[in-house]
């Protein structure tokens, strides 16, 4: 199964985005979303589950979407939030049961690592450059109860 990951699109998403995510069976958005049209347009590609992010708060988007989400996908255990932190402090701070995938946002600064048999996923920022950084979304590829993720730069 592949899915699509990406993050703070902060009510633009980029047309690269789109054309990076397709063909995938499912997507996940990690939060500032800062439109529904994001969802909509997502939503014609594949399923979407989505978080709510700093920028999305006191937005009825806050009120749509949680700020965290566990999911399960072939066995493979999936915690996604919106700010997450460097994989070394993670680590000791998994949600329990601890997943084999931890995927964040919020730094607009793609990370893929491993660390304890977890995959820690930034898949960066699909909407606006800022901060000096491009854009980019993931691929996660889960086969039953294993997952591998690339960084798609657009």
């Amino acid at each position: 199964m592949q899915i699509g990951v990406l993050a703070d699109t902060h009510g633009y998403l980029d047309p690269r985005a789109i054309a990076a995510l397709r063909g995938v069976e499912h997507i996940l958005h990690a939060g500032d979303i800062g439109n529904i049209a994001i969802i909509t347009a997502l939503e014609e590609l594949a399923s979407v589950t989505a978080i709510h992010g700093n920028v999305d708060y006191g937005t009825p988007l806050a009120r749509q979407f949680p700020a965290a989400q566990s999911l399960m996908f072939n066995d493979t255990r999936i915690y996604m939030t919106h700010i997450g932190d460097k994989p070394e402090r993670l680590i000791n701070a998994l949600p329990e049961p601890h997943p084999d995938v931890y995927i964040f946002g919020h730094s607009h600064i793609a990370l893929l690592e491993t660390h304890n048999n977890v995959v820690f996923l930034n898949p960066g920022a699909a909407g606006r450059p800022r901060f000096g950084g491009g854009l980019s979304v993931a691929l996660l590829t889960i086969t039953s109860g294993s997952a591998t993720a690339q960084i798609v730069p657009l």
